[in-house]
């Protein structure tokens, strides 16, 4: 009886610990919409995603990522200097975007929704995430959500124009995961 119970005990911690993930090199977090209808995209270099995920106990998940607005990138020598200003992402006042999930919903198969909240320029709003989740010793995350950027005051002045850039952005990503370290052992 004491084996079963220390069993039960050690599997139960076995699969909190194994929902914790960190993202591995070659994860991306992209941009793309269109500047007078020419397409571009982007990416953020640097990004830190905290990922609880169960698809056995969508209760317990949890999504929670910082998003280095200084580090998004365009590959465009006139885009990304404005993107850092305070017309767009004003870095030098809010350094960070951040998203929070605690809701999941499963669609069917391996796709589901995080109904998460992004918090950038000081506002937060709802941007649901549709996910797909392939399982297996580094799980991968490959989502999209779209972001209205003018609730987000992202794109002001002469850039609230829709004509020049829509306001719907596509936001895309690809999470290669691993397990989280173990968080040390409190001293008793």
């Amino acid at each position: 009886m004491r084996f079963a119970a220390t069993l039960a005990l050690l599997l139960a911690s076995a699969s909190v610990s194994a929902a914790d993930y960190t993202a591995r090199e070659g994860s991306t977090l992209g941009f793309s919409g269109a500047y007078q209808g020419e397409a571009f995209t982007g990416r953020f270099e640097k990004f830190t995603p905290s990922i609880r995920f169960d698809p056995a106990d969508l209760a317990g998940s949890r999504f929670d990522v910082r998003i280095d607005l200084a580090s998004a990138r365009t590959s465009n020598a006139d885009y990304d200097p404005e993107l850092a200003g305070a017309s767009f992402f004003d870095t030098g006042r809010t350094p960070e975007a951040r998203y929070i999930a605690t809701r999941f919903r499963a669609l069917g198969g391996n796709r589901y929704v995080a109904e998460g909240s992004l918090t950038l320029r000081g506002a937060s709003h709802p941007v649901p995430l549709t996910f797909t989740w392939t399982p297996g010793a580094s799980p991968v995350l490959a989502g999209e959500a779209t972001v209205r950027r003018l609730q987000f005051k992202v794109g002001t002045g002469e850039w609230a124009d829709v004509e020049l850039i829509p306001d719907a952005i596509k936001v895309s990503t690809r999470l290669v995961l691993a397990p989280a370290p173990a968080a040390p052992a409190k001293a008793g």
